[in-house]
């Protein structure tokens, strides 16, 4: 695929997600020869900052970041890239002086605005960039990439929807989500679609349920303010994990181009049965952690950290169980969950197969059953796939236990790479396929509304669960007695 230089225009760009994700995804882009030749990296900011001041900002936010593998050539080579704009973005006479300094010859027409921004202005920023005709692609191609969330509910997504679709068009939209750059999320997709053995097996008739789990040992770090209007439904579970979901359960597409990926994941979507309002208590729970121990050190509760009003009942954990209402999955359960303060920091999804129909082989002493086999599917921070079988155990006696069949998803002297790095190269692509379409994030929030509405209303109390344990009690989520919550990547006892 041909690339063209572009101007990378970063609002925010002092933010946090400049500082820990960006700036060094395009250090890392630049470094592996991955830019074309002429793209510029352009920041808007309310500092008033020189050039100079700007440049030792980012050599700072690469150098915390790539600590020992920084490389001063490298940097040279990166900082002819970067220029810097003081603006605040809630003026109008930032775009007019935007506008101007871009006519300059030394920017590319091409243009990707990404707004590292609070989700309360993309409205206001892309209602300025199209008065001052910068959304126009006349001389080249114009995209805008958002972060999440994109609204906070069903009602205020078509909103900002609505607003954001008179300036630009569907295509010219990347909403950003992260979680979907990520390699091993990406490899889901080819093991399930490159390993024909697995696909007759993929269906109803042999799995028993599936879970996706995404736990957290940190707290919320200084986003009281954010973390409070939106907890962990609204995080975690509307986004990243339904995304998940759609991955591991959508039908084959028919390529792997980003209109066919979008169509399968959509149809998921569509095929999760609705949550009555008075079904939320049996399909969803929610939590928020008290104070206790994690890696040994004692930390606080939720409502002991700061910006946290008194007596919130913002959920830090939640969890709930889907349906898919259609042939492949009718009534397999999927259990999804996240939590902060959690044991250990995992993402990982755990797909169970059921029982055999017949137990031949057990410890007649016991009565044990075989163990159920298991796929594991590491996202983070073990990047792997296992596949559980029952074996029999050396000896002169029948006895089975479990044994795995490891795949690592990266070799050890292979380079991790960043999920940020193949989103920004995917926008100068303009390669859609790991970005969310409007209609998979209205989905999302359809099959989530209830909930959340049900929960706004019962504001007397929350339950709590101590730091460092793996979440509540939420066992009455489960069909059956024998399922539980998956904590562990190789075989439980």
């Amino acid at each position: 695929m041909n690339v063209e230089a572009c101007t990378y225009v970063i609002f925010g760009a002092a933010g946090n997600l400049s500082r820990v994700k960006l700036m060094p995804a395009f250090y890392h882009l630049d470094e592996a020869n991955q830019l074309p030749e002429g793209t510029k990296i352009l920041a808007v900011g309310r500092r008033d900052w020189t050039q100079e001041k700007w440049l030792s900002e980012v050599r700072d936010m690469i150098k915390l970041k790539t600590k020992e593998a920084f490389d001063e050539s490298v940097f040279k080579r990166f900082s002819q890239r970067l220029h810097y704009h003081l603006g605040d973005l809630q003026q109008p006479e930032c775009y007019t002086k935007l506008t101007k300094m871009l006519e300059e010859p030394i920017f590319p027409k091409n243009i990707a605005f990404y707004l590292s921004i609070s989700p309360a202005d993309f409205g206001f920023v892309v209602e300025e960039l199209d008065k001052n005709k910068l959304l126009t692609q006349q001389h080249g191609w114009r995209r805008v990439i958002i972060e999440k969330p994109f609204g906070y509910d069903l009602e205020s997504a078509q909103a900002l929807q609505k607003r954001i679709s008179h300036y630009i068009t569907e295509e010219q939209t990347y909403r950003i989500d992260h979680y979907l750059g990520k390699g091993t999320v990406q490899n889901v997709l080819v093991f399930r679609f490159a390993n024909v053995m697995l696909e007759p097996l993929w269906n109803r008739n042999y799995i028993d349920h599936i879970q996706i789990t995404h736990s957290e040992s940190i707290g919320i770090d200084n986003r009281g303010d954010y973390y409070n209007s939106s907890g962990a439904m609204r995080d975690m579970l509307q986004s990243h994990l339904l995304q998940l979901l759609t991955l591991v359960t959508m039908e084959p597409p028919v390529s792997m181009e980003a209109q066919a990926l979008h169509d399968e994941k959509v149809k998921v979507l569509k095929s999760i049965r609705p949550i009555p309002k008075q079904a939320v208590h049996a399909q969803a729970f929610r939590a928020q952690y008290a104070s206790g121990v994690v890696n040994d050190e004692k930390v606080k509760s939720y409502l002991e950290e700061e910006h946290i009003p008194e007596g919130s009942i913002t959920e830090t954990y939640a969890s709930m169980k889907l349906y898919i209402d259609n042939w492949r999955w009718r009534d397999v359960p999927m259990y999804l969950r996240t939590g902060k303060r959690m044991k250990k920091g995992q993402s990982i999804i755990s797909i169970c197969f059921r029982q055999p129909p017949l137990q031949f082989f057990h410890d007649s002493a016991h009565h044990a059953t075989v163990d159920q086999n298991w796929v594991i599917l590491g996202i983070q921070p073990e990047e792997c796939i296992r596949i559980e079988m029952t074996v029999k155990e050396p000896g002169l006696e029948m006895k089975t236990r479990t044994s795995s069949l490891d795949a690592s998803f990266r070799n050890s002297d292979e380079k991790v790479v960043d999920a940020y790095e193949d989103l920004l190269l995917d926008v100068l692509k303009g390669d859609r396929s790991l970005f969310l379409n409007f209609d998979e994030v209205e989905h999302a929030w359809q099959i989530v509304d209830p909930i959340l509405q049900t929960w706004a209303i019962e504001r007397d109390y929350v339950a709590t669960y101590p730091a460092g344990s793996w979440g509540p009690e939420d066992s009455r989520l489960f069909d059956k007695d024998c399922q539980g919550w998956r904590t562990s990547l190789t075989p439980e006892k």
